[in-house]
């Protein structure tokens, strides 16, 4: 896990690819918490397997639990809005992350997943684990490319 010691959260040693801010209370860069790939892996990993709209077959992502995330930088806020790098903007409610055991994935079928191919980071519900999950909803809830997350 990331320490999380008065507030803060330790500086990122790699290149962030992920900066948290709104309501939340341990940050590391001004009013924000910031990651890298090696923070988010040191916080474990979670798999899914599941079919989705974007990719043939089953899909394995790994990647970091969403509550198991929130809970790190101490989110106080009911939603959280994502923000990815081809400017897409998606609003999940926080319940949406223990209810569902949503990840922000780093992988898919054992690769890092590129720009290129919906990466570094790509927000994944168990699609096959529900047939509520297999709605516009929860499809629109699943950005790819994300850089940005903001706790209201």
């Amino acid at each position: 896990m990331v320490p999380a010691i008065s507030g803060t959260l330790d500086a990122p040693k790699g290149v962030p690819i992920l900066t948290i801010s709104g309501a939340i209370t341990n940050i590391n860069a001004g009013e924000a918490a910031v990651f890298d790939r090696g923070m988010l892996e040191a916080l474990g990993f979670e798999s899914i397997s599941t079919k989705t709209p974007w990719f043939d077959g089953v899909a394995r992502f790994d990647g970091v639990r969403m509550d198991k995330l929130m809970e790190v930088v101490g989110a106080r806020g009911k939603s959280v809005t994502a923000v990815a790098l081809n400017d897409y903007v998606t609003t999940i409610p926080i319940d949406d992350f223990a209810r569902f055991g949503v990840i922000l994935a780093l992988m898919r079928d054992g690769e890092y997943m590129s720009v290129r191919n919906k990466g570094p980071l790509f927000i994944v519900y168990p699609y096959d684990s529900d047939t509520e999950l297999q709605s516009q909803i929860y499809f629109g809830r699943s950005a790819w490319q994300v850089a940005k997350l903001t706790v209201q």
